[in-house]
């Protein structure tokens, strides 16, 4: 008899051993992908001629290979903590539940800002970004100290772009239709 028969299998016996990292790894990405193509038609645009910027914005060609690197590196976390936790379980369920949460609120992000220019929102959703990846920070340390420790350049960088999006919101009074 199969030893799932009577109970579903784990991802352990149906995946080989180097997916589940990948897959991790890869995860974040999907909502990058989308969120590029939201951008690029409004980079060159909007964004690019009809706002100002702060001086200590970073040129548009860093966004791509940073947010590559810190998308990986997040994703490799929970790939680590769904590790330490043997799956998706009650331990598990608070940390990784805290990491949907700041992925998806990170994915939410680019539509309100370069979709719909929506630049008061932007500001109050990424500083909902910023406490979620606290959250996941927090929690993820008790499992596994790695994991949180990735996050960590994560943080650091939407710290920044919550100072970038602020600023924006605030020095284009005539933008703010939100």
């Amino acid at each position: 008899m199969l030893p799932w028969v009577s109970s579903p299998p784990s991802v352990r016996m149906v995946l080989p051993t180097w997916a589940p990292p990948v897959l991790a790894s890869v995860l974040p990405h999907l909502g990058g992908f989308g969120g590029a193509m939201i951008t690029a038609k409004n980079v060159r645009t909007w964004y690019d001629t009809e706002i100002k910027k702060p001086w200590f914005r970073p040129p548009n060609w860093l966004f791509g290979p940073v947010w590559t690197a810190l998308y990986t590196a997040m994703g490799y976390a929970s790939y680590l903590v769904w590790e330490s936790c043997d799956g998706f379980n009650d331990r598990s369920l608070v940390p990784l539940g805290l990491y949907g949460t700041q992925l998806a609120l990170n994915w939410a992000w680019t539509p309100i800002f370069f979709g719909w220019h929506k630049l008061g929102l932007a500001t109050i959703e990424i500083g909902c970004t910023w406490l979620a990846i606290v959250g996941c920070i927090v929690t993820f340390h008790p499992v596994s100290k790695t994991a949180s420790y990735l996050m960590l350049p994560y943080l650091g960088w939407v710290s920044f772009a919550s100072c970038l999006t602020f600023w924006i919101w605030r020095n284009n009074p005539s933008k703010k239709v939100d």
